[in-house]
């Protein structure tokens, strides 16, 4: 296994991870379910910036935090099986990529720091114990993060997050046992 690792691999993994995220959100547009586009979002928001005063994440229909056991109940019972949304509303725009990316490329490289460690405890390794270790990384994450959300409030993108997962620590793997 190759750790730490030299500047030209750290550099052509973060490439590829890069490029395979970059196809995920672009040209395959995966994760479209999750960001769809609609012609009326002008008046939509226009109508959202009207009723909510703040930023922050809205799920309706909802009850006030002081609500009664009663209530809730009720709520709960009036509440199946009719429409509701998640709304995650921001009141300014920023298309400003650079620090979005920095943040992501330094969190990547901790939890790839993360990883190295855990696997460089192995007494025996080889490309396939280390790919098997990024792959059952990746569910971990995927399971834990991705669709224990979806469990409760149906992520329309799932499937594009667990094939970005799997795809990005193969990547990952196999840079790091020298494949």
């Amino acid at each position: 296994m190759h750790i730490p690792l030299p500047k030209q691999v750290r550099d052509r993994l973060c490439e590829k991870n890069y490029h395979a995220r970059f196809l995920s959100w672009t040209v395959l547009n995966l994760h479209e379910p999750a960001q769809q586009y609609t012609p009326k979002q002008d008046s939509i928001l226009a109508y959202l910036n009207t009723q909510l005063d703040s930023g922050g994440g809205y799920l309706m229909p909802n009850l006030a935090k002081n609500a009664s056991k009663v209530d809730r109940k009720k709520f709960q019972e009036d509440a199946m099986n009719k429409p509701w949304a998640q709304i995650a509303c921001h009141k300014s725009y920023n298309a400003g990529m650079g620090v979005n990316i920095a943040k992501a490329l330094i969190t990547d490289i901790i939890i790839v720091l993360f990883f190295c460690w855990i696997i460089s405890g192995f007494t025996a390794n080889s490309f396939g114990k280390t790919f098997l270790a990024a792959l059952l990384t990746a569910l971990i994450i995927s399971l834990y993060s991705n669709y224990v959300i979806h469990i409760w409030y149906q992520a329309f993108d799932l499937e594009a997050n667990v094939t970005d997962n799997l795809v990005s620590w193969g990547i990952t793997a196999s840079g790091l046992a020298g494949g």
